[in-house]
């Protein structure tokens, strides 16, 4: 059995900023991350962030990592890192089961927990929808911007949500052809600025247009491609066929949130929050006691307030196990500050209002 004042378990941008923030307060941290680098999504984010100096505007994801990683280092005597390590169940007793590089299996006994665990890509269900060269967005992602391999020369991109529009910039640039970007909704969903850098290209953006049918023998070849009406069914007479040899599904992101609901924590579902999700208080603690959500995992949201929820729920779950720092009050109110500030706009105000059916406030 080990033991543990605080794990946090997902070395993300919400995990790592959690991590920070605890051991920042004076509490011995344990990170708990499957991949052998931390980072989660960040390490395959090229592009340069928005938000503020605090949230590293105009530094590229891919560099963000290291920034907190450094800042860990500040507290090494405090930080202790599993990476290649799998959470595999969490438990009534409080007890953490753990397989680290898939044959160490061990158990873990910690004072708190914050699970960070981040969220997973949603599918999208057409005919043929499994053959090879169906990505999804962070899978075409790991293989360009992690092991530098092109996915494939020409590609139809589905979703013109941020993400979307993103990785087709970014296919453009390791010399892949975009054929088109299309969106079942009526307007495009990221913004504005990526789009524009898109059209500028020449790369057609198609809104109200679904996927119809993949169609191929050993691999995809062609996608065929339809309009939709208002209420998202195709409309006949309308297909469109693309040769292409890669499909990329960027159709949003659902919680991943498995070993929350098998601990026991009320769990909702939040449309505006792009799933279920923990009911968590004013300090991110969920209904069952010492154990905290951020991130993802509990809202899909953009990195930046991922982060900040991070140091939120790290700072919290540190002062509920006794590492009260004398500005406890001051770093709250900064970090509930910048969360504000990032959930100004539009698409802010939609997850405010999610948050606000879990969290009351």
């Amino acid at each position: 059995m080990k033991s543990a004042e605080l794990a946090v378990i997902g070395g993300g941008p919400a995990g790592l900023c959690a991590a920070v923030s605890a051991a920042k307060s004076g509490a011995k941290v344990l990170i708990i991350d499957k991949n052998k680098k931390l980072g989660g999504q960040l390490i395959k984010q090229t592009h340069m962030f928005f938000g503020s100096e605090k949230q590293y505007a105009s530094v590229r994801g891919i560099d963000i990592p290291d920034i907190l990683v450094n800042e860990l280092y500040k507290y090494k005597e405090n930080v202790e890192i599993i990476t290649e390590a799998a959470v595999v169940g969490m438990y009534e007793d409080g007890i953490i089961t753990v397989l680290e590089k898939e044959e160490n299996y061990f158990k873990l006994a910690p004072e708190a927990v914050v699970v960070a665990t981040g969220a997973y890509e949603k599918a999208l269900s057409f005919p043929n929808n499994d053959l090879p060269g169906i990505y999804g967005a962070g899978a075409v992602q790991t293989l360009m911007n992690v092991h530098g391999v092109k996915p494939g020369n020409k590609v139809l991109m589905v979703g013109a949500g941020n993400i979307g529009l993103i990785v087709s910039y970014q296919l453009m640039q390791a010399g892949v052809e975009v054929k088109a970007i299309l969106d079942a909704a009526s307007k495009i969903g990221g913004y504005l600025v990526h789009a524009s850098k898109i059209r500028r290209m020449g790369v057609p953006i198609l809104t109200s247009h679904t996927v119809k049918e993949a169609i191929g023998k050993d691999f995809l070849e062609k996608a065929v491609i339809c309009e939709v009406d208002e209420r998202f069914n195709p409309i006949d007479g309308t297909e469109r066929v693309f040769d292409v040899d890669v499909m990329c599904i960027s159709v949003g992101l659902a919680p991943l949130n498995e070993l929350l609901a098998m601990r026991g924590c009320e769990m909702k579902y939040i449309p505006k929050l792009s799933g279920i999700v923990p009911v968590r208080n004013e300090n991110y603690e969920t209904t069952v006691e010492n154990l905290f959500a951020a991130g993802d995992a509990a809202g899909v949201e953009e990195a930046s307030a991922a982060m900040v929820e991070g140091y939120l729920a790290g700072l919290c779950a540190a002062a509920k196990i006794g590492y009260m720092p004398k500005d406890f009050s001051d770093r709250k109110n900064d970090y509930v500050n910048q969360l504000k500030n990032l959930r100004s706009g539009p698409a802010g105000k939609h997850i405010s209002e999610g948050i606000k059916q879990i969290i009351g406030r």
